[in-house]
């Protein structure tokens, strides 16, 4: 099973979306999805003095500007295990853009969590945690000597709008067998 392109989405994403960690909250090693075997890798330690706000990973067969799965962040109170599938709902996202281009970051609740539940959009949340979200990716690369242009939050449902087009650019050839032409 590859956690890229094996994990089913639901129809209807504004419930929730399945949302694959690779980094627990708190954590100063930045993990990827190795693309062709599905394993887990060691990208690097973050160079700067922070840590990840959130859990934080992405949403299976989806694809973004980036060239990989659209990230999401999964507000939540404990840190979770690395590829664990956490049901996370949307309640709007960041963009920012990097080296790569433009980089969208979904903030979502976890669903099966009872002190984040009941948030349903980005202005419910304390103001404190929106600012460490947006200090934590306007710094976790100063270090590295890397240009990153952190944007405002965006709502709900712009977040809907980011993750479908996503999953429509996965389905539309960027999926798994737009991955093995690239490869």
């Amino acid at each position: 099973m590859h956690p890229v392109h094996d994990i089913e989405l639901p129809a209807d994403l504004t419930e929730f979306v399945p949302s694959v960690i690779e980094i627990p909250r708190g954590s100063h090693l930045k993990y990827e999805v190795d693309k062709p075997t599905g394993l887990l890798r060691l990208d690097r330690v973050l160079y700067s003095a922070v840590h990840y706000p959130a859990n934080y990973g992405f949403i299976p067969r989806t694809y973004a500007d980036d060239g990989d799965a659209l990230d999401i962040l999964v507000l939540m109170q404990e840190p979770v295990a690395p590829l664990t599938i956490v049901r996370g709902r949307a309640i709007g996202g960041l963009r920012m853009v990097d080296d790569k281009g433009g980089d969208d970051k979904i903030v979502a609740v976890c669903v099966d969590d009872p002190a984040f539940a009941h948030y349903q959009d980005m202005g419910e949340l304390p103001p404190h945690v929106l600012r460490e979200l947006q200090r934590f990716f306007r710094d976790y690369k100063l270090l590295e000597e890397k240009r990153v242009d952190v944007e405002d939050f965006y709502d709900r449902k712009r977040a809907h709008e980011v993750i479908a087009a996503a999953r429509a650019a996965y389905d539309g050839g960027e999926g798994r067998e737009g991955q093995q032409k690239r490869d």
